[in-house]
């Protein structure tokens, strides 16, 4: 049985032998050679590995499958980038700005189309399951992150609003990275289902921790800068818990995000959290969605020794304080 670490290895191993073009192409592939070096826990296509194995011991055949979930997420990565106009990405310069927009647009492009021809490198019988898994996934991002895009205009968001982007976003991608690797191993179509969901619920509480540790998190385990969140006015799940309230506090609240960014308006802003308790509310939601991962989890047909691997896995994800 192996572990996240030897997983890991096989995908960078993978990525490593890509052999993208180089010579009068160069100018392409170079950026995606880039964006893909960057590192990463790479999660995802381990999670492919991983359920493939589970399932039917079928992990070498669910490779080229977990390079392509890679290659898309980074794919969206980029052109996130590009639209967030961000700089760094992964303690680096972003693929935008170290080469340029155009070419940030243009090498993402290419890379959904690598993505999808490596997801559809599994056998005819279920490549129909697979690529429609992928294509429903992929919408559901854009549509993500078309919803994070209009909440920067917006001064009010509904919580339900703000969950169901993260689960465009964020969860769709990692319940179908779970639910192909069930496919190729040969799961049931109930037993994909709960992985999707068990996937799903997995990402969304993942990113509410992952709201949470920016603002409320140990810096010197965080791996970042804390409060990066407040000082660039991000709608985040504590933010939008926030605005939820009624009183003079969240009017307080609107005044402290007007501070100029910086330590003073990271300071201001945490106070206000606090006494509003939102970070105990965060704490709450990361456990509400955990406990649907792990009933999802629960409810497949995998033996005991193999949910409790996902459970592991989920509680890493989860738990972590980075």
């Amino acid at each position: 049985m192996k572990t996240l670490d030897e997983y890991r290895i096989e995908i960078e191993t993978a990525l490593r032998a890509l052999n993208l073009p180089g010579g009068k192409f160069a100018n392409l592939y170079s950026p995606i050679e880039y964006a893909m070096s960057a590192g990463g826990k790479r999660i995802r296509p381990v999670l492919t590995l991983m359920t493939a194995d589970a399932f039917g011991e079928k992990a070498p055949e669910a490779i080229k499958a977990a390079l392509g979930l890679e290659i898309f997420h980074n794919f969206t990565l980029i052109h996130d980038d590009v639209m967030d106009k961000s700089e760094i990405r992964r303690g680096r310069t972003t693929v935008h700005k170290k080469y340029d927009e155009n070419t940030a647009i243009l090498s993402g492009d290419t890379m959904l189309t690598l993505a999808t021809q490596y997801i559809s490198d599994v056998p005819d019988e279920i490549l129909r399951k697979v690529l429609n898994s992928f294509n429903e996934m992929a919408i559901k991002v854009y549509e993500g992150q078309q919803l994070d895009m209009d909440f920067e205009k917006r001064e009010s968001i509904d919580l339900s609003d703000y969950i169901e982007m993260i689960e465009r976003k964020t969860g769709s991608l990692l319940g179908t990275c779970a639910k192909i690797g069930a496919i190729i191993g040969g799961a049931s179509d109930q037993d994909a289902e709960k992985m999707y969901e068990f996937g799903l619920q997995t990402g969304i509480a993942f990113q509410v921790q992952d709201d949470w540790l920016d603002t409320f998190g140990d810096p010197t385990t965080f791996g970042k800068s804390i409060g990066g969140d407040i000082n660039n006015a991000k709608k985040t799940y504590l933010y939008v818990s926030a605005l939820q309230q009624d009183g003079e506090i969240v009017k307080a609240l609107k005044e402290a995000y007007r501070i100029p960014a910086g330590d003073v308006r990271v300071k201001a802003v945490t106070r206000l959290y606090e006494k509003l308790g939102i970070d105990e509310s965060a704490k709450k939601a990361v456990n509400h969605f955990s406990s649907r991962a792990l009933k999802a989890i629960n409810g497949t047909s995998l033996p005991e020794e193999e949910k409790e691997r996902f459970r592991k896995l989920a509680e890493k994800l989860i738990g972590r304080k980075k």
